[in-house]
């Protein structure tokens, strides 16, 4: 179950939806949406639904750019914003929890939350990457990963073999960059968006088994 969560207390504000599990662990992730979509994607809608039955509390929320603008990519300059926003998402949920906090997101979402860790390495506790946006479409030469030296925040990638912004080797070699634990999680078959029908229904509660595992292993 979950319920409207909006909070205009601070600029910019934070619009989305609170995830309360069952049975609460004490442990949260934030997670968000890609350039041409909303916090309603069936993808972030899915994952949310499975680390909530996981014991997590999730907000998924719009990032500013949507907020501000119904549909449409986000215009050039904004990108520091949706920042902004994503450190005060995550500060929300830091004051309802007193556990572990993770930050994710899908393509665009998910590389700004990149951007952002690189550059606060002790903002959450890992990092959960779905569909990174490596590079354009068909623009292999232009890489999004001049910040990947500098994260020193686990990390878990997953990425859909058919993802025309990166191979599957594309990826591999790009997390080489990465100074701090990471892991790619290959979902066979499956495009940019991650769903497939062979994978529809169990896909995001692999994904968060796969999640906290890695995130385990980390603590140990």
């Amino acid at each position: 179950m979950f319920a409207p969560f909006d909070d205009l207390t601070a600029d910019p504000p934070v619009r989305g939806f609170l995830h309360e599990p069952s049975q609460p662990g004490g442990r949260a992730i934030v997670l968000t949406h890609g350039a041409g979509a909303n916090c309603q994607s069936k993808l972030l809608v899915a994952m949310s639904d499975a680390f909530a039955a996981a014991g997590f509390s999730v907000l998924r929320f719009d990032l500013p750019f949507r907020s501000e603008r119904p549909t449409g990519p986000p215009r050039p300059g904004s990108a520091a914003r949706d920042r902004d926003g994503l450190r005060r998402a995550v500060a929300l949920m830091r004051e309802r929890e007193r556990g572990p906090i993770f930050l994710g997101g899908h393509s665009y979402g998910g590389r700004q939350a990149t951007i952002l860790v690189s550059e606060d390495s002790q903002l959450v506790d890992g990092l959960l990457l779905l569909s990174y946006p490596l590079h354009p479409p068909r623009k292999p030469e232009q890489l999004r990963t001049s910040h990947f030296p500098k994260l020193k925040t686990p990390a878990f990638f997953v990425h859909g073999s058919r993802d025309p912004f990166g191979t599957i080797a594309e990826i591999e070699s790009a997390l080489k960059l990465i100074p701090a634990a990471r892991v790619l999680f290959e979902v066979d078959g499956a495009g940019h968006d991650l769903l497939i029908k062979k994978t529809l229904g169990e896909l995001p509660s692999r994904v968060v088994s796969e999640f906290q595992s890695f995130v385990k292993k980390q603590a140990e």
